[in-house]
């Protein structure tokens, strides 16, 4: 295929390497003059590994934006959406906080947009610069004419081993707002790895993106508070720590835990970070990174409980379930009895029923709380089964944390986590 790029700089240079070493013809530009004068005289001012011998025997053709688009099959787009130096972390973290600077890339897809609606023919353009989600429906696609059929697939990359990670891609995030756009570059990346093609909602992919890189932020957040607890406990190693951790393949790093609910309980988990917090607290720790976990199942165990209250309007509050897991009757550090104490201590009433620890007799229990006679609000806190089978009466709401029950014409039903209100 013919690809074509707009921004060869240090993302789309080492990119175009990647694509062009696939036996795809690269042709491209940037605003930068020492860009195109590295391409020209095959020089590099940055390291990146494999790209100088790549640039080497490269024929990457430096075309103007109007030879880009009439000669290109599929257009990249790599262009920089910069933060101000004070977000850039080199610095103590300012009081006040700020979005990307989306200019530049505004700016270069109003010209590449004028100039494929000038030519008039379908072209395929791929964004693949960083953004917040909802960007690109309030900033780009507002600009784009009829011609333009537009792609989102930011990479997972790191600058120094652009090219290893774009031609070992863990996945490839596609966010779709054409399909036949997206059925194409499906096709050329069949030709440069065998990857995950994973394809979404732009604002999904956008989502996605940024979150990856906060949850390594994250797993270096959490290691280094180890490490501090470590240096101030005898005979403790972090290495020896972080070395068995990395052996839990099962739980730890799998996909286990990977999916959107309720806190976590049990006899362990709790119980454990808040002793952690005392122990960091005793330590006198930078940063009480136990603490924080815990004050974040809180706040997010208070959010429910306003949810609740906010879509009650008067009706009786209901949470199905007492057990922190499903097809159990396990109850110790439930995050659905905290949310009952939380809803309570608010000054709401609340029903609590589990069929795994309570009467078992639903008619019964039916009949006390007038499941069947008032239209009430029903809370999942445990993803037990047999809630599929439960009988919502007409005009109740039912939240669900877990987003795993079938929708029902008679109720309003909230799948938390799920927002496809636009859709």
């Amino acid at each position: 295929m013919n690809i074509g790029f707009l921004g060869l700089g240090k993302l789309g240079l080492p990119v175009a390497l990647a694509i062009e070493s696939k036996g795809h013809r690269v042709l491209g530009t940037d605003i930068n003059d020492l860009t195109l004068r590295n391409i020209r005289f095959k020089t590099l001012n940055y390291k990146e590994e494999g790209a100088e011998e790549l640039l080497k025997n490269s024929k990457i053709e430096l075309k103007n934006i109007s030879k880009i688009v009439e000669e290109s099959d599929i257009i990249f787009v790599p262009i920089q959406t910069p933060h101000e130096e004070k977000y850039e972390g080199i610095t103590r973290i300012p009081k006040e906080r700020a979005d990307f600077n989306y200019q530049y890339l505004i700016n270069g897809i109003k010209e590449l947009n004028d100039e494929i609606e000038k030519q008039g023919k379908d072209k395929v353009v791929i964004i693949i610069s960083t953004v917040l989600p909802g960007t690109i429906t309030k900033f780009i696609k507002p600009i784009l004419g009829s011609h333009l059929k537009l792609c989102y697939n930011p990479f997972f990359i790191a600058m120094g081993t652009t090219i290893n990670d774009f031609l070992q891609s863990e996945i490839i995030l596609f966010g779709v707002d054409d399909e036949h756009a997206a059925n194409k570059a499906e096709e050329f990346y069949k030709t440069i790895n065998n990857s995950p093609f994973f394809k979404t909602t732009i604002e999904n992919a956008e989502l996605i993106k940024v979150v990856y890189n906060t949850f390594i932020s994250t797993k270096i957040s959490m290691i280094n508070t180890i490490m501090e607890t470590c240096h101030h406990l005898p005979n403790t190693n972090v290495d020896e720590v972080s070395r068995a951790l990395s052996l839990c393949t099962d739980r730890i790093i799998s996909p286990k835990y990977l999916f959107g609910g309720m806190g976590d309980g049990g006899g362990c988990h709790p119980r454990d970070n808040i002793a952690l917090s005392y122990l960091a607290q005793k330590l006198n720790l930078s940063y009480n990174w136990y603490d924080n976990i815990m004050k974040q199942r809180e706040k997010q165990t208070e959010w429910l409980a306003d949810l609740c209250i906010q879509h009650a309007q008067g009706k009786q509050i209901n949470i199905l379930g007492k057990c922190f897991k499903p097809e159990t009757n396990l109850t110790l550090g439930s995050p659905s009895i905290l949310l009952k104490n939380i809803l309570e201590e608010k000054g709401q009433k609340v029903v609590m029923w589990d069929p795994w620890v309570d009467d078992k007799d639903i008619m019964k229990i039916k009949d006390i709380y007038k499941w069947d006679q008032e239209p009430q609000l029903f809370f999942i806190g445990t993803k037990h089964e047999v809630w599929h089978e439960f009988f919502f009466m007409k005009d109740s709401v039912v939240i669900d944390p877990f987003r795993y029950l079938k929708t029902h014409d008679n109720i309003t039903y909230i799948p938390i986590g799920k927002n496809e209100s636009t859709r």
